[in-house]
């Protein structure tokens, strides 16, 4: 599996870093194929402010991708979800699906009787979710949620390659969407191979909805990850990332690294 960070900015824009995306696919080998299910990825997670524009700089492409999973609906997060939709229009794309949290069908919707040329170039396929219907399958991925404490109701997703969800050997990918550091996501996330974690802003800055990173290590210690990547960074982090960084660490000795723009992690 593997993870490719469109976008790993905030709804504050610095000009170094698109709004929230993620690009995850499978290598279509394995247990997953032997089990009948279709190959893993490539599966956008979120469409925020520029994600589009980094998709396009990937082999994959917006061409490649006809499923996007979405956390929660702030603008930063869905901004280039219309703007995809045409892409794939004018691309010669036929459908499209969607899945998200309560309220994605009236997202959609809402967009398409705004721009209303848009209506129909699509087979759209919506579908809405939550964590009482977890896991499901989804682009051949086995997805896990949770509710994370956001200021708007949004989801935390675990990622296993479809069929492979009782193999010790399957990667799992864990991504927080946006939440505060709280001790149920951190036992979600436990035993992830890659954990992607909202840290917004350094220790400093009194901030609801978002975590610190001294209140994230506090929160992660006694769990078991991979690498922790941190991610939603507003323009307060610029500057601050050692300093960060060691706050986290005082409580968390796990491997910890910011996401940057354009990197792709193997989930392995």
């Amino acid at each position: 599996m593997q993870v490719t960070f469109l976008g790993t900015g905030s709804a504050m824009p610095t000009g170094e870093r698109m709004q929230t995306g993620l690009l995850v696919e499978g290598d279509g080998s394995g247990a997953e194929e032997e089990a009948g299910s279709e190959t893993p990825g490539p599966l956008l997670v979120d469409c925020g402010s520029g994600a589009l524009h980094s998709l396009a700089a990937t082999e994959t492409g917006y061409e490649g991708v006809d499923t996007v999973l979405l956390t929660h609906h702030h603008l930063d997060h869905v901004a280039d979800l219309l703007p995809l939709m045409k892409a794939r229009w004018l691309a010669g794309a036929e459908s499209l699906r969607v899945v998200g949290p309560p309220g994605t069908g009236d997202l959609v919707e809402g967009l398409l009787d705004v721009h209303d040329y848009m209506q129909d170039r699509l087979e759209l396929q919506l579908r809405e979710v939550t964590p009482d219907e977890a896991p499901f399958d989804l682009a051949g991925f086995s997805v896990d949620a949770v509710e994370t404490i956001h200021s708007m109701y949004c989801h935390a997703y675990r990622f296993t390659p479809a069929g492979r969800v009782d193999d010790p050997d399957a990667p799992v990918f864990t991504f927080s969407g946006d939440s505060e550091e709280t001790e149920r996501l951190a036992r979600f996330a436990d035993g992830s191979d890659v954990l992607v974690h909202d840290c917004s802003f350094p220790d400093e800055v009194d901030v609801d909805n978002h975590p610190t990173p001294s209140a994230l290590g506090e929160t992660l210690a006694g769990h078991e990850y991979g690498t922790v990547y941190l991610t939603h960074l507003y323009p307060h982090t610029v500057g601050r990332e050692e300093a960060m960084l060691e706050s986290l660490g005082a409580a968390y000795d796990g491997e910890v690294r910011f996401a940057e723009d354009g990197l792709t992690v193997e989930v392995e």
